[in-house]
């Protein structure tokens, strides 16, 4: 895919992967639309790339935590843009807490409203004129959280794997028309996520031991993907194993199970019966743990 003169709507572009992801397309001369619920944030990122002499990216503040919100971004994108080329659903928040006591509580529900319907509302609006077209992409971010489950983080991990069957089968649905459907399966990766994470007991014992990465390598390989036409990443590399043999995968976070259950016996009550909106504007425990790793990714080169 000759990326050169096109267009791109990024979601979530207001840190981590989707601000690199944005800043690595406008670097490409893609024109893009950076959407976020943070407006500052958004209108730093345009402001760098004016620096650097590319074309203004258009800032479309948005939550896509509420219903029809993806909807109304998509008709923004386009009214701005004249056309979506690319589209890249990188938007992604979680909600700590265990399954009985998350249950179907509005934060659980935000979180597949955010992760998985507003990824589906947006290809609604912005397939078909590609399928006209004869030419397009769509770039969902999952997560390798789709084969390995991880304690007090259920609703997130069933999520990604809800919108990995969904990309599964929307390339599917799209062969032979020119639309291009990448997945962009994330491991950890150095963004105020690792923060949120954390917060779940027994979590760290887990994610120490797993790679790495950061946002700007998977940046670099997620375009580099969308330009040679591939139709899965995974990132860091060392985690193809656990998503090409995930019952591998699950055998080595089983062996976690027996830390997970001690650091819930040595939690009080009130950590166990808990639920932490992440993201964002989610509670204030999940953004100052988010805002310390943000604070870290910013201060790295590149």
């Amino acid at each position: 895919m000759d990326l050169s003169g096109k267009t791109a709507l990024v979601t979530g572009a207001s840190s981590g992967i989707g601000w690199e992801l944005a800043r690595r397309l406008a670097a490409r001369g893609v024109r893009v639309g950076i959407a976020a619920r943070r407006q500052e944030r958004l209108e730093e990122f345009a402001e760098e790339v004016v620096r650097k002499r590319g074309e203004k990216p258009v800032v479309l503040p948005t939550d896509l935590s509420v219903r029809g919100a993806a909807k109304e971004l998509a008709a923004q994108a386009v009214r701005m843009l004249e056309k979506v080329d690319i589209v890249v659903n990188n938007a992604g928040g979680g909600v700590g807490g265990l399954q009985w006591v998350v249950g179907d509580r509005d934060e659980g529900r935000e979180t597949f409203e955010l992760n998985f319907w507003s990824p589906l509302a947006l290809i609604q609006e912005l397939v078909p004129p590609m399928r006209e077209r004869g030419n397009g992409a769509v770039v969902n971010v999952t997560s390798i959280a789709q084969v390995l489950a991880l304690g007090g983080l259920g609703h997130y991990n069933s999520s990604k794997a809800a919108l990995a069957m969904a990309t599964e089968t929307l390339r599917l649905e799209l062969y032979g028309t020119g639309v291009h459907v990448l997945e962009v399966i994330a491991g950890p990766v150095a963004t105020g996520m690792q923060g949120e994470a954390r917060l779940v007991p027994g979590a760290e014992e887990v994610l120490k031991r797993a790679p790495l990465g950061n946002p700007q390598t998977l940046a670099k390989l997620t375009v580099r993907a969308l330009e040679k036409g591939r139709k899965r990443l995974v990132y860091p590399r060392a985690l193809a194993g656990a998503y090409n043999f995930p019952f591998a995968g699950r055998a080595y976070v089983a062996r976690g199970s027996a830390r997970f259950a001690k650091r819930m016996s040595e939690a009080d009550r009130e950590l166990l019966s808990s639920v932490v909106r992440g993201g964002s504007s989610g509670d204030p425990m999940a953004q100052a743990a988010r805002e310390t790793w943000e604070r870290r990714d910013r201060s790295k080169p590149g």
